[in-house]
């Protein structure tokens, strides 16, 4: 792992792979792992090896998570926009990526390709985090401040109860690893993304999308259902959606099936 200050925020990151070896079917091309809220680049550790069989990744601690500096009051989906391209910048990748993550990962995602496209060749979100119901946002706001003065474990099991299900912790080494990593968040930078979430809407800018799109409804997501996934794909010029057995934190629960959809679908980019 390596670190950079990017957009004037110390933020850890991982650049692996690069120029395909003679005979090898893996490319130069990149692909951006965008974490979900609550989560780390290490969200994406029982996939990446699967994606590295085919691109180059680059994933990393989103400001105020993993090793990545840690931040104290307000924040802005575009510091997390412009966080990106300034990493993007730093490491001298100016061709376009494809993006993917899911949750608050594939809003931020959104949020680069509607406002950067030129940044981004293909998108691939998983249960996308847009908005914030209005009448949602008294419990959202408690919850920000229930987080900052009990900390990340007064409300874990409530919490991961709706995000991780049971149905979905079969692997339960692979469970418990996210269960105390995600516990071991800080709470006031949860806090603050909590915050900006609440103040985001995306919906608007999803008719600003360009890129070949693909949305994945996961069947086992209380928090965002497939027909709110199937809605954001319906306000995306000619966007792909899919259905899957899967949950809100998409790559860390079920990564396999999460490699399956998208490396197929970022491998059709000679076709664009």
């Amino acid at each position: 792992m390596e670190w950079m200050e990017a957009n004037g925020v110390s933020l850890r990151y991982e650049l692996a792979g690069g120029a395909s070896p003679a005979g090898s079917n893996v490319t130069s091309q990149t692909v951006l792992l965008i974490h979900e809220l609550g989560g780390a680049l290490d969200s994406f550790d029982e996939c990446v090896g699967l994606f590295q069989g085919h691109f180059r990744t680059l994933r990393y601690d989103q400001r105020g998570f993993g090793h990545s500096e840690k931040i104290r009051g307000a924040i802005a989906m575009q510091d997390m926009v412009s966080d990106i391209v300034a990493l993007l910048d730093g490491l001298g990748i100016t061709a376009p990526v494809h993006a993917t993550g899911a949750g608050v990962g594939a809003g931020i995602a959104i949020a680069l390709a509607a406002r950067a496209p030129d940044r981004v060749a293909r998108l691939a979100i998983a249960s996308p985090a847009t908005f914030i119901p209005a009448d949602l946002h008294g419990r959202l706001t408690e919850r920000a401040a229930t987080v900052e003065r009990e900390g990340m474990r007064y409300f874990a099991d409530a919490s991961l109860a709706l995000s991780y299900p049971e149905v979905l912790r079969g692997d339960r080494r692979r469970f418990e690893k996210y269960r105390l990593r995600w516990i071991a968040n800080d709470p006031h930078c949860f806090a603050a993304i909590n915050r900006m979430h609440m103040k985001t809407n995306l919906v608007p800018e999803l008719k600003n999308i360009r890129c070949p799109t693909l949305v994945i409804g996961c069947r086992h997501n209380t928090i965002r259902p497939p027909a709110m996934s199937r809605g954001v794909a319906e306000a995306i010029a000619g966007a792909r959606y899919v259905e899957v057995d899967s949950g809100h934190f998409m790559p860390a629960e079920t990564p396999e099936l999460f490699a399956r959809q998208v490396i197929p679908f970022f491998q059709e980019q000679g076709n664009d």
